[in-house]
């Protein structure tokens, strides 16, 4: 059975640092994409970053300069650096695998105080 487990997110200050993972587990995930979408209170679901198995890197325009995606194939595990914090990026953010299947995780608040 796959299982896609975010952490790492929390309350931090407007300007800070937060660093979420994601670990996928139950099958083999080769060619599969990996990233992370995000959803703030009354609003639909938004792209924020993805990575390819051989690592292209897309990002949404706002959170680029900010943002960095990161993959660990071995372990399939996703990571997302979020430096330089604003309110407006408070949300639930969700991990997603992209392949012949997509796979999704519970979520994680991240909630950014001015």
């Amino acid at each position: 059975q796959v299982q896609v487990v975010e952490s790492g997110g929390g309350l931090v200050q407007a300007g800070g640092s937060l660093r979420l993972s994601c670990a996928a587990s139950g099958r083999t995930f080769s060619r599969y994409a990996m990233g992370w979408f995000r959803q703030a209170p009354g609003k639909e679901r938004e792209f924020v970053a993805a990575i390819s198995w051989s690592g292209r890197i897309y990002y949404a325009d706002s959170v680029k300069g900010r943002f960095t995606i990161s993959r660990d194939n071995a372990k399939n595990t996703v990571y997302l650096q979020m430096n330089s914090l604003k309110p407006e990026d408070t949300a639930v953010y969700y991990c997603n695998l992209n392949g012949p299947q997509d796979y999704w995780g519970q979520g994680t608040q991240v909630t950014v105080s001015s």
